[in-house]
């Protein structure tokens, strides 16, 4: 009993010298800033190593949009970053990648209808995004462990996971919302065994189609209620202009944290360009 008493001592008198040692307002030794302010600062300056983020929305509102931002602006950072991606393969990633960071709509990229101002401006993107720390996988293998057996390598700090009902669970259960519960949870243990963020985007299976508010909610996140017990941070996109019209609601996006293990919940504000794919903060909008 001493010698626990005495390691709990010595586990605290560190910690409380970390917090003295921070100069006031800077990042956490721990965390890695996802690039959009106003989410860091809800978060307490960004994500948490070991935590597991789960990111949802309805369909067609920019969840894999976002998740590409977050993960441009991490890598930006100078932080490795782990992308695993279900629905595109490399070239569709760097496609949208490029359009994000260029502001260039993909059409004009595939037609080459570019102008040459913007052209100009998707070979300085292409040139800022050439050397990230940035690996793109694909979510073809049959089970986990072979999905995240090469992810590790370069040491990521973040990795993203596009989406996790494509991810497949340790083992094959009876239904896919146990297959997806298992997911979950073994994402979770990557983030604690490995150090790392875990991002994971996520359909919305609880969502009532018939509810006047679309806003998503904890339970709207399924996987047999593992999201909205497992994972640290949750939140949830939405997009009022994809069910009511005016000008006031054109690009309005709210972030909503549902759930953070850390700290508030809350919402923060973005805005969409949809014709780049691109969220910007509405506090901070050219980051």
């Amino acid at each position: 009993m001493s010698s626990s008493r005495r390691i709990r001592r010595d586990s605290l008198d560190h910690l409380v010298e970390r917090v003295d040692a921070r100069e006031p307002g800077s990042t956490p030794h721990d965390t890695i800033p996802s690039g959009f302010p106003s989410l860091d600062n809800a978060l307490g300056g960004g994500f948490r190593r070991e935590d597991l983020v789960v990111l949802g929305g309805d369909v067609g509102a920019g969840k894999s949009a976002l998740a590409t931002g977050i993960a441009l602006r991490v890598a930006r950072a100078g932080f490795p970053v782990a992308f695993l991606t279900g629905e595109m393969d490399e070239d569709r990633l760097l496609e949208r990648a490029l359009a994000i960071e260029g502001k260039v709509q993909i059409d004009e990229m595939r037609c080459a209808t570019l102008a040459e101002s913007t052209r100009a401006g998707l070979g300085a993107a292409a040139f800022r995004l050439r050397d990230l720390p940035l690996r793109i996988s694909p979510l073809t293998d049959p089970t986990f462990s072979d999905v995240t057996a090469g992810l590790l390598a370069g040491d990521p700090g973040l990795i993203v996971v596009d989406y996790l009902q494509l991810l497949p669970p340790p083992e094959r259960r009876q239904t896919h919302e146990e297959d997806c519960a298992a997911s979950v949870r073994a994402l979770k243990a990557l983030a604690l065994d490995r150090h790392v963020v875990c991002l994971a985007v996520s359909h919305l299976p609880g969502m009532a189609m018939e509810r006047a508010d679309r806003r998503p909610t904890l339970d709207d996140f399924g996987a047999l209620g593992s999201v909205k017990q497992h994972a640290d941070v949750v939140l949830g996109l939405y997009r009022e202009e994809m069910y009511s019209t005016g000008p006031d609601v054109a690009g309005a996006a709210e972030l909503i944290v549902a759930k953070n293990r850390n700290g508030p919940t809350g919402f923060v504000d973005l805005y969409f360009h949809s014709q780049w794919l691109r969220f910007e903060d509405m506090l901070d909008p050219d980051r």
